[in-house]
């Protein structure tokens, strides 16, 4: 008969390892969440990183340790809010007929969800911006994770020079996001923007 595992005593080094792991990953969860709280009521200007730290109930020393930069800590915002996307196109997946009806859908969420927060959205466009080359790493990270979630919604066979067209069409995301930003664009013409991009790339000839 099968006896259940034994309980690992707290003081073992696994042990130790796996709670300062859960330790830091909760200090992450909160300096994100600050940044973001900060970036949605004042903007870009409004995330400094001694604010940030007093909210989130760390050490600025620590902060630093996480995030070297605020465009570093607002791009890793952006991540977040990326896999939480991601999240939900895999409860529910992007809709659509074609390739590019479903291309257009996932742009249009992406879209949305980054509406509902003018001024936190703002913040990440001008950090994806930085030329801080600690925040490249994560900006390539947002680069992946949006073309990983068209990839998702399009039939590969049927589109020639994929990498190609996914590239492009994350280059007229991040444009069309910088014009809504500045007030060029409202978020109709944006959204429809983007689903004619989806269209002309993805259409068949």
């Amino acid at each position: 008969m099968a006896t259940a595992p034994e309980h690992l005593p707290d003081n073992t080094p696994a042990a130790r390892a796996q709670g300062r792991a859960a330790e830091t990953a909760a200090r992450r969860r909160r300096l994100l969440k600050a940044a973001t709280t900060l970036a949605g009521e004042g903007g870009y200007d409004a995330v400094h990183m001694r604010a940030v730290a007093a909210q989130a109930g760390v050490a600025l020393g620590t902060l630093y340790r996480h995030y070297a930069s605020k465009d570093q800590l607002l791009v890793a915002v952006l991540v977040d809010q990326a896999d939480a996307l991601q999240g939900a196109l895999t409860r529910r997946p992007a809709r659509g007929r074609t390739s590019a009806d479903r291309v257009a859908d996932v742009l249009e969420r992406a879209c949305r969800a980054l509406e509902r927060e003018p001024r936190l959205t703002g913040a990440m466009v001008t950090a994806l911006s930085s030329t801080d080359p600690g925040a490249a790493s994560a900006v390539l990270s947002v680069e992946e994770r949006l073309q990983t979630m068209m990839a998702d919604a399009i039939d590969g066979a049927t589109v020639s020079q994929l990498d190609a067209v996914l590239r492009t069409l994350g280059h007229v995301w991040f444009s069309a996001m910088v014009s809504w930003v500045a007030g060029k664009t409202d978020g109709n013409r944006m959204r429809a923007d983007l689903e004619s991009a989806a269209h002309l790339l993805l259409d068949p000839r």
